[in-house]
């Protein structure tokens, strides 16, 4: 235990975890209970005892984000590594990041349609030098930005016992491997624990759902990885895949598949989006499902409220051991660009009919077992 473990508060001693929740709690029943009455009356009761019924449920099981870029000072921006993603899963009482580099990131842009995809065909090994770059920026947030990273589930079971942010290392989209496998190994060693195959660039993987269909579906080299992710550890992540692909996916795959960030075709929850093209079909989901996997719900919506609505949508059609939350919080506004909200979004899911332990799976109860299934 660290020199730091205990903290002395008017005589008691605390240990950090007690800390951070009586402080968390404090907080975030003020937060929630901006507005709401005067102090006493039967709402901002209510209130009050929903936030510490949501901090029970990040007490008693790991929550994940499943696909984040760490905010607008994260991954994907130009920031220097810094405090605030662990600051902000403090705030918001969240255990676990899959924080997510963007191998095609350099060469992404808007078409004259405002459709973002890659505006050009990448340089030999150039995908490859800037993921190596965004690992090194990772290395420096856990070694000097509050930040664990977790390379098994001991290792998450461990952070959140002691109270302290994790992170999964994450790669959306394989890009970087260019037909060689040994990238993949290499990847491992340098901590990634979780990857996407296909993200916005077209690669010897896969379709994606944006893109020109020019395999249909998965390629033999995209089985293969499939099968180095299972052998080496990784979670498997075919979010941006087309339907086609995670169909042919699911056959090859052995173990849990995932499906990190998207929202049900037609989602009604989310209203008019220029999303509709990464939402998924009812049969694209139970496809998943069927693995023992999950789709994680992205934040964009309109409010905490219909976040909960869009979570219910996938339960409908999955059941809710098949549900989990992968914001993709970046520089785009979502309802949870701050992870301080984390316990505001549990919160909602408790008062929008989720019991506890239906909101603890969601919440990272579901993601945790396809990460002990993937990668031990």
């Amino acid at each position: 235990m660290d020199c730091c473990s205990h903290i002395h508060c008017h005589g008691h001693t605390l240990t950090r975890r007690q800390w951070m929740w009586s402080t968390v709690l404090s907080s975030v029943g003020a937060m929630l209970g901006g507005g709401v009455g005067p102090r006493g009356s039967t709402a901002a009761a209510q209130t009050a005892e929903t936030a510490s019924a949501a901090l029970d449920v990040l007490r008693k099981s790991i929550s994940v984000d499943v696909h984040t870029h760490g905010g607008t000072s994260g991954i994907t921006s130009q920031a220097p590594p810094n405090d605030s993603l662990a600051t902000g899963m403090r705030a918001g009482s969240l255990a676990v990041a899959c924080l997510a580099d963007v191998p095609d990131g350099p060469i992404l842009g808007r078409n004259a349609a405002g459709v973002l995809g890659a505006l050009r065909t990448p340089e030999p090994d150039q995908l490859y030098k800037y993921h190596l770059g965004r690992l090194d920026w990772v290395n420096e947030m856990v070694a000097n930005h509050g930040l664990r990273r977790a390379l098994s589930a001991a290792d998450l079971e461990a952070a959140h016992t002691a109270g302290q942010p994790s992170i999964v290392g994450d790669v959306e989209g394989l890009d970087f491997l260019e037909g060689k496998l040994e990238r993949l190994e290499e990847a491992h060693q340098r901590g990634v624990r979780h990857v996407q195959l296909v993200h916005y660039t077209p690669n010897d993987i896969g379709d994606f759902q944006t893109g020109v269909v020019t395999h249909k579906g998965l390629t033999a080299f995209g089985a293969e990885v499939i099968g180095a992710c299972h052998r080496l550890g990784f979670v498997c992540d075919v979010a941006h895949a087309t339907e086609d692909t995670v169909k042919q996916a699911v056959k090859v795959a052995t173990k849990p598949l995932l499906l990190s960030h998207t929202a049900l075709s037609e989602s009604k929850a989310m209203g008019p989006t220029p999303l509709t093209g990464r939402q998924i079909s009812r049969d694209h989901a139970r496809a998943i499902a069927e693995t023992g996997g999950a789709i994680g719900i992205w934040h964009f919506f309109p409010s905490l409220e219909k976040y909960v609505d869009g979570l219910k949508e996938m339960v409908d059609v999955v059941g809710v051991e098949h549900v989990c939350i992968g914001t993709d919080q970046q520089v785009a506004p979502g309802t949870l660009q701050d992870y301080a909200k984390w316990v505001h979004l549990v919160a909602a899911m408790l008062q929008g009919g989720f019991s506890p332990e239906e909101a603890g799976k969601i919440a990272g109860g579901n993601y945790m077992r396809i990460f002990r299934a993937a990668v031990g």
